[in-house]
């Protein structure tokens, strides 16, 4: 399987695509004006406790506090380790209004909810996570190999060790694209985490709250940090200034995938060369096409996301359940790649369509499985259920595609759907109905869109008669062309 990265980068944006086999299976954005802050550390202050939620707001200096629970707090002892054999009996124990505190932001602000934050701190290397508060030493769950997990650890113990008359603390979590990687490569980012942290630590003493202690690389040098592992063949970047940073940036750390790194010099855009423009759009849209002719719904909530899964157009060969099978088949890879490429995260719900064969179910499912082992985002399928729906799990650190690109419609406020115009127009007739009791008034003027006066005076005109012999009173009509359907006004003239 051939995977590329193509960087397009400007002043104002940076978005990196991730194709495999030529197709466009994630994107990300970073836009100049609205980063991310996952993974950055403030000095905050706490602002709000509240002792029955066991949780706290902590003003860290963006638009809305951020919230933390006291499971992600913890509290230290005499040497700065977490106490983990310590139970938080209440928050109010532990935290105070008014009290700086020093956290790292674990999820975004996403919709009307405040960053999610954690005091367990950590920064990333290239090939470790440096822990400074926890002596823990983990190790991906994506490497699975017994023997590389045990080589991989050793090396890291034994540098530690190495580094201990210095006085260093803290604990590591070795990253997936360690796997493979020489001992030198490794050990070459403790010292460097070391000495990280140190200057953090200096920083977050004399900084006032809010204030930034840590941010973590822009989204292009991380691209190489994360996303580039042995299968990658090339990485694609639209920009000298750029890709100049990049090679610097892999000279450092990452010497070993120098090579793979190339400007696109073409006239035509990257992302439209690739077709990754067409794609993007696409994931925009709730209906997504299937090739047999059925096809999805994916709509995203506040709560939740719902995928339903229809046949469409596809009939089969044989028999329906057949044709069932394979549209289902079909949607369970496309609903891989969809969740992926919109980065959609929480609790996700799929609505396969209903097949009466306990195999084919398994398949289904398996093949739905297999499409997401390639998620960088952690997942958890529970099966299904009762009702024959599939729940599944996605983490989410980060605003869904949809979100970082879109708004709420100012026209029908996000619903996705308007009243029609016969409702508006009976909306009008109450409201009239409501003005003529209270008002003694011979005249109303009505401004409402086009869709709606055009209906007024067509299927409603009979209707309109009865009103004005009802009331007493002459109704005539204008067009606001800045009107959406469902607006009017009702002027007493």
């Amino acid at each position: 399987m051939s995977e590329e990265i193509l960087v397009n980068a400007s002043p104002t944006e940076t978005r990196v695509a991730l194709v495999e086999n030529g197709m466009l299976q994630e994107v990300y954005l970073e836009r100049t004006q609205r980063k991310g802050y996952v993974g950055k550390i403030f000095k905050g202050r706490v602002v709000r406790v509240l002792p029955g939620m066991q949780a706290a707001f902590v003003d860290i200096g963006l638009e809305r506090a951020g919230f933390i629970h006291a499971s992600d707090i913890s509290p230290l002892n005499e040497d700065g380790m977490e106490q983990r054999d310590s139970e938080i009996e209440d928050i109010t124990s532990i935290l105070r209004e008014g009290q700086s505190l020093v956290v790292q932001v674990v999820k975004d602000p996403i919709g009307t909810k405040g960053a999610r934050l954690t005091t367990h701190l950590s920064v990333s290397g290239r090939q470790l996570v440096y822990m400074p508060y926890t002596q823990h030493l983990g190790i991906s769950t994506r490497i699975e190999d017994d023997n590389e997990r045990e080589r991989l650890k050793g090396i890291v113990q034994s540098k530690v060790e190495e580094l201990a008359s210095e006085q260093h603390a803290g604990g590591f979590i070795i990253r997936t694209v360690a796997d493979g990687v020489s001992a030198d490569e490794i050990c070459a980012d403790i010292p460097f985490l070391y000495r990280l942290w140190s200057d953090l630590e200096d920083k977050i003493a004399t900084a006032k709250a809010p204030a930034v202690i840590y941010e973590d690389l822009p989204l292009f040098q991380r691209t190489l940090r994360d996303f580039v592992k042995a299968h990658i063949e090339k990485v694609r970047v639209d920009s000298r200034e750029v890709l100049g940073k990049m090679n610097e940036f892999a000279d450092k750390y990452a010497p070993e995938i120098r090579q793979r790194l190339e400007h696109y010099p073409g006239e035509r855009p990257i992302f439209e060369l690739y077709g990754i423009e067409d794609e993007i759009q696409r994931a925009l849209e709730i209906k997504v096409s299937l090739k047999s002719g059925g096809y999805l719904i994916i709509e995203q909530t506040e709560a939740m996301t719902t995928v339903d899964v229809n046949t469409g157009a596809f009939v089969g060969h044989r028999n329906l359940e057949e044709t069932i099978f394979k549209t289902n088949l079909e949607a369970a890879t496309a609903i891989a790649r969809q969740l992926r490429l919109r980065n959609l995260g929480g609790i996700i719900i799929i609505d396969f369509i209903d097949m009466k064969d306990e195999e084919h179910q398994r398949q289904v499912l398996r093949t739905l499985e297999k499409m997401m082992e390639r998620d960088h985002a952690k997942t958890s399928i529970t099966g299904v259920s009762e009702l024959g729906l599939v729940e599944m799990t996605r983490k989410r650190t980060r605003e869904s595609l949809g979100q970082i690109m879109c708004e709420p419609c100012s026209v029908c406020q996000g619903r996705g759907t308007l009243k029609s115009a016969e409702t508006v127009c009976y909306q009008i007739f109450r409201e009239i109905l409501r003005e003529a009791r209270a008002y003694d008034n011979k005249k109303y003027l009505v401004l409402a869109s086009q869709t709606v006066i055009e209906r007024l005076l067509d299927e409603e005109s009979a209707n309109v008669a009865d009103l004005e012999e009802f009331i007493g009173c002459t109704i005539q009509f204008q067009v606001e062309s800045i009107y959406s359907q469902e607006q009017y006004d009702i002027v007493l003239v």
